[in-house]
């Protein structure tokens, strides 16, 4: 027993197992493996941080740069308007109105010989909001007879159309949209939406396990990754991801889907996507967002599209440029209805919605509402002007509104008179064929807002803006700041003074000799000053700048308003040194009528919501007094009737009394005319961009176009009013004598009391010579 016990405890000890020793390879490696998927968990986990990070940073902030928009001004209709049915119809065809046998629709007229019907648009002024409204508009002689309110409460005595749109100062990726509220989008949108794109969207995270299953077995075939995105995959994908077809931004994509559902409601990301779809490109601008597509496409707000309408927008959405109802009528048709069809069979309409659907046209506006402006130089002055007040940044992303002076009666018609007369002053010259350049700016003569500016010959062009931008000489433009400086003293020249147009040598040290020539290469004697003035006599003129001194005139130039170059030489009395265009309509500006007034081309600016956020009021500062006002304007008006501007008696009426002035340089390089009547302002420049001489003067060239532009529209006659302390006074052109009606060589002429001329000419009557003693007498005592 003992052996056998012993046996048994010997085979015991034989058969127990020592512990297996672990190998240090392997358990160095677990751990490794451990700490990699650690390593990988915090990274993944530090990876969802930041793509949660990216989307609540840009989806907690402001979501969308939203452009300022700028209108031009408002049409105003009152009875008395000097208004014909045509001309209405036409400003409301330039604001995308559509003529309809019955305008029911905002934005519809009618036209039946004397009377116009029309329904306006909503539109948010500065004084709050004006809704639509629909009236009745009745003509007679050329005038708004009555306003009359359809359905209301009878008689309007003012209505203002809705201003157009004439451009918009984009953020730095162009995209333009008009960002809409949920509660503002029709639901047969959201149901077309829904069905078509994302018919699960209410029911899944962000992520639609039966969508992601379609675009795997379609990734595996090799095929593409396009399918099963849903409403959210999109928005992420168009609004934190590049469309780049690969797996890691796939799986970005869903991420971030996830994320956005945790973090916002289903209204919120709906909201944002139909803010957010692209709907193509209209010139250098993106249409992004149902709000704008709907202006773009149908010229309506959201609210008013509908069924068939709301589908073919849906419906782009798979390719914008694809199915473009412009472009690929047909091809967006088909898509049209294929939407209807699902809509029908999800059960969202019914076969009767759908038939009448189906039938209709695509119903898009031919011509869209403006994104590129149609007025770039117009524009331009706009954001000078602006960046006054506000930072760059903010006119591109703060959606501010911004109402203009612009009036498109005027930019169409000054646009047509420079390309027209260009090339018909090249053929008649025979000039080399568009090698002529031009600018026009026209502004309001009462209050200095600028109606028009045209930068060169092809006025949509976005470039060089010679109105604002060209430096060139002036020539003869800079006379009147002389003339002016000669008569503000009223005891010191008067227009009768007679002024010396003999040869004239300067010599000063350092410079060489200066002597100045007439056009014409002749001497012209004593001459009146009015008449220096008419016939730009040059060696007159610039001797009584001398007698005057270049600083005093320098000085009358910044009373004015324009700023010379320093220093001043002898020459720059006859105009070498060179302005730009909307400078000299701020000299003459001031000179209609005496008061300085910047032009401006802003009235007021709103904020998105329409709240005021600024207005730009009429900043007015007398600088010449009222008699040497009605002494220099008339001198101008001579200009025009007897002088280098009588060309303009082939475009306007004597009695519009227009006062203005040419202006031609060296070799004939540059054309100029400026001048004004009772409600306008007009300057153009024409000339080469290669400062080659153009061959033309300031009458043969400039004045031609100034004179189509002006014709072409309603002009109001330049109305002196007597001031006080004036009398007219018969005047010997030749000798500057006191003379009577009925001489030879005499003209009629203002003067401030106490400075005519008291010697009297040989045909004076005795009544005329008994008047001078009495004046005498009346001086003396």
């Amino acid at each position: 027993m003992k052996r056998l016990f012993s046996r048994s405890t010997s085979s015991g000890k034989r058969s127990a197992r020592r512990p297996a020793r672990k190998s240090p390879r392997r358990f160095f490696g677990k751990k490794i493996l451990l700490a990699g998927l650690l390593l990988a968990v915090l990274l993944a986990s530090g990876y969802v941080l930041h793509l949660d990070f990216v989307i609540r940073e840009r989806f907690e902030g402001r979501r969308f740069a939203l452009p300022a928009r700028v209108y031009a001004r408002p049409l105003e209709l009152y009875p008395g308007l000097q208004l014909t049915a045509a001309e209405l119809v036409e400003e409301l065809r330039l604001l995308g109105y559509r003529e309809t046998a019955s305008p029911r629709e905002p934005g519809s007229y009618r036209w039946r010989e004397s009377r116009v019907t029309l329904k306006t648009r909503d539109f948010t002024f500065a004084d709050g909001m004006q809704p639509a409204t629909t009236l009745q508009v009745d003509f007679a002689e050329g005038r708004v007879a009555r306003l009359e309110r359809v359905g209301g409460d009878g008689h309007l005595a003012l209505l203002r159309l809705d201003p157009a749109l004439i451009g918009g100062i984009y953020p730095g990726n162009n995209e333009d949209r008009v960002l809409v509220r949920l509660s503002e989008v029709p639901q047969r949108v959201l149901d077309a939406l829904i069905t078509v794109e994302d018919v699960r969207f209410y029911r899944h995270r962000g992520v639609d396990p039966r969508g992601l299953a379609r675009a795997l077995v379609m990734t595996l075939s090799g095929r593409s990754l396009q399918g099963g995105s849903t409403l959210t995959q999109q928005l992420v994908k168009n609004f934190f991801l590049s469309s780049e077809r690969t797996v890691r931004r796939k799986l970005n994509e869903m991420i971030m889907a996830l994320l956005l559902e945790i973090h916002y409601s289903k209204d919120e990301i709906l909201e944002t996507y139909l803010n957010e779809v692209y709907f193509g490109q209209d010139g250098n601008r993106a249409i992004h967002g149902f709000g704008l597509a709907s202006a773009h496409f149908f010229d309506k707000p959201l609210m008013q599209i509908d069924l068939s309408e709301a589908a073919l927008l849906v419906g782009m959405l798979k390719g914008p440029s694809y199915y473009s109802p412009r472009r690929q009528p047909e091809r967006a048709l088909g898509r049209r209805n294929l939407v209807l069809a699902s809509m029908a069979e999800a059960g969202v309409i019914d076969d009767q919605q759908l038939l009448a659907a189906r039938i209709l046209p695509l119903g898009v506006v031919e011509r869209p509402p403006r994104g590129t402006s149609p007025y770039p130089a117009f524009l331009s002055l706009v954001h000078r002007q602006l960046r006054e007040n506000y930072r760059d940044q903010d006119l591109r992303s703060e959606g501010l509104q911004i109402f203009t002076t612009l009036d498109p009666w005027v930019q169409r018609a000054a646009e047509r008179a420079l390309v027209g007369r260009l090339e018909q002053l090249e053929s008649n010259w025979n000039l080399p064929a568009a090698s002529l350049q031009g600018a026009v700016l026209v502004s309001d003569a009462r209050n200095g807002e600028v109606q028009a500016v045209v930068g060169g010959r092809n006025p949509r062009y976005e470039g060089f803006n010679r109105a604002l931008d060209a430096r060139r000489p002036v020539g003869s433009l800079i006379k009147p700041a002389i003339f002016l400086t000669a008569l503000q003293p009223p005891h010191r020249y008067t227009l009768a003074s007679l002024l010396d147009d003999s040869p004239l040598l300067l010599r000063q040290p350092g410079t060489e000799d200066w002597q100045p020539q007439n056009y014409d290469k002749q001497f012209h004697g004593p001459v009146p000053l009015y008449r220096v003035l008419a016939q730009s006599y040059n060696v007159s003129t610039a001797r009584l700048g001398l007698e005057l001194g270049v600083p005093e005139v320098q000085q009358t130039l910044r009373r004015l308003g324009v700023e010379p170059e320093r220093p001043g030489y002898a020459a720059s009395l006859l105009g070498t040194d060179a302005y730009t265009v909307l400078e000299m309509a701020q000299l003459y500006q001031t000179l209609a009528g005496g008061f300085r007034i910047s032009p401006r081309a802003i009235r007021e600016v709103l904020t998105f919501d329409g709240r005021p956020l600024q207005r730009y009021p009429l900043a007015v500062e007398q600088v010449i007094d009222g008699p040497t006002s009605y002494l220099l304007t008339t001198a101008l008006q001579r200009v025009v009737t007897e002088g280098t501007g009588q060309g303009l008696n082939r475009y306007l009426p004597e009695a519009l009394g227009v006062a203005g002035k040419t202006g031609t340089t060296d070799a004939l390089r540059d054309s100029w005319f400026a001048g004004f009547t009772g409600n306008r302002v007009a300057v153009v420049w024409l000339g080469r961009d290669d400062n080659q001489p153009a061959g033309l003067t300031g009458a043969g060239g400039a004045l031609t176009v100034w004179g189509e532009l002006m014709a072409a529209l309603k002009q109001e006659p330049v109305l002196l009013a007597m001031p006080e302390g004036i009398e007219h006074v018969w005047i010997e052109s030749s000798s500057g004598r006191r003379s009577a009606a009925g001489c030879p060589d005499v003209v009629k002429l203002p003067f401030v009391v106490g400075t005519a001329p008291a010697e009297t000419a040989s045909c004076a009557t005795p009544r005329e010579k008994g008047t001078v003693r009495r004046w005498f007498e009346r001086v003396f005592r």
